[in-house]
């Protein structure tokens, strides 16, 4: 009975070892046809890198800002007694814009006025007085402080009379009106905007990289696409001393003149910046780009081997420094060379290794000046 099941037992391991081992060949051999294993190649365009001139100009979006831009306000509470400006009229330094109802200050300031005035009488009946020797030095001080402090009142009421009298702080043009006649106010509400249109700013944001070619003076054109074949010249007047940490722009304003008020504040437009001679570089089109925070990279077309030493048509990955862009073009500024097959479409399904086949019947936009009618 022993001896069988020592056979048995013997028989059940030599059937796991087998099973085993068996096993074992199958993932090895499994794993070998992997290792050899290539996807089947991604269809992409190509382009070859070439140098051409590059115009060092830069055209970017720009927001527009009055010189000078306020929100005028009730300075004290109180209710809307007479209304002197239209919307959207032009107003110089100084105009009534509104008056609150003074009514009641004015009525203590006459009260107060009235009381300056016996003070100053009675101060100078005191100061004969005093020459005279009549009366105490205290009496003397105590009529001399009662007409300051008169006067002093009747000053403070004055102050808050012009403070309910709002003018404009400066020339500009007015928004829409907010405030209706008999209206109350609180400390603070807004009552019209006010801006200084003309001349007026622009600002912009420039790559860290051509921040030291920013100079001030420097002359730059702004374009609207509503104002065809318009253009406002203008100057750099401020550089911002910090670059922004999120966007690594350095912030810039012009100033140029608008007349006619043409361009208001808040508006987009195109902002084109010479920054010195056109030179060559290599450019292609955006869509080539692989855009990582790591850093930019394109694919370049090679001859590969796979790990059976089999040649086939893949990519490598290379990371490149760019330039500036225009229209739909970028400036390759390092990593590349003239003569290069680049992936121009395609790179958001590839990888470094990665087998492709050209096809290059249909190509992605690489025109500098493209207009949506090629869109």
């Amino acid at each position: 009975m022993a001896k069988r099941m020592v056979v048995m037992l013997v028989a059940v391991v030599l059937l796991i070892s087998t099973l085993g081992f068996i096993k074992y060949r199958q993932i090895e051999t499994a794993i070998h046809a992997s290792a050899g294993f290539q996807p089947p190649p991604e269809a992409v365009t190509t382009i070859i890198a070439k140098r051409q001139q590059w115009p060092s100009a830069m055209n970017v979006i720009g927001s527009i800002e009055a010189v000078r831009g306020v929100t005028v306000s009730a300075d004290l509470p109180g209710t809307v007694a007479k209304i002197n400006f239209e919307s959207g009229k032009a107003v110089h330094a100084g105009d009534v814009l509104v008056e609150l109802d003074t009514r009641q200050e004015r009525a203590q300031l006459a009260a107060l006025e009235a009381q300056s005035e016996l003070a100053r009488i009675n101060y100078g009946r005191m100061q004969q007085l005093a020459k005279e020797g009549v009366i105490s030095q205290m009496d003397y001080d105590r009529s001399s402080a009662e007409q300051r402090q008169t006067e002093a009142n009747a000053a403070e009421v004055r102050a808050t009379i012009d403070r309910k009298t709002l003018r404009a702080p400066f020339s500009g043009i007015l928004g829409i009106r907010k405030v209706n006649l008999g209206e109350y106010l609180a400390a603070g509400a807004p009552i019209v905007a006010l801006q200084s249109l003309n001349p007026i700013y622009v600002n912009f944001g420039l790559p860290q990289q051509n921040a030291g070619q920013v100079k001030i003076g420097r002359r730059l054109g702004v374009t609207r696409d509503e104002l065809p074949g318009q253009v406002f010249a203008g100057e750099i007047t401020a550089v911002d001393s910090v670059i922004d940490e999120t966007t690594r722009n350095v912030q810039v304003q012009a100033t140029l003149p608008n007349p006619g008020a043409k361009l208001r504040p808040g508006m987009f437009v195109q902002v084109d910046l010479a920054l010195g001679a056109d030179h060559p570089a290599i450019t292609l089109p955006a869509s080539a780009i692989s855009y990582a925070p790591y850093g930019d990279s394109v694919f370049v077309v090679a001859d590969l081997k796979d790990a059976k030493g089999n040649s086939y048509r893949g990519v490598r990955q290379q990371f490149v420094k760019l330039g500036g862009s225009r229209g739909d073009q970028v400036a390759i500024v390092s990593g590349l060379s003239p003569g290069e097959e680049i992936v121009s479409s395609g790179v958001f399904k590839l990888r470094n290794g990665a087998a492709v086949q050209v096809n290059n019947k249909v190509q992605p936009s690489n025109n500098p000046a493209p207009k949506p009618e090629d869109s």
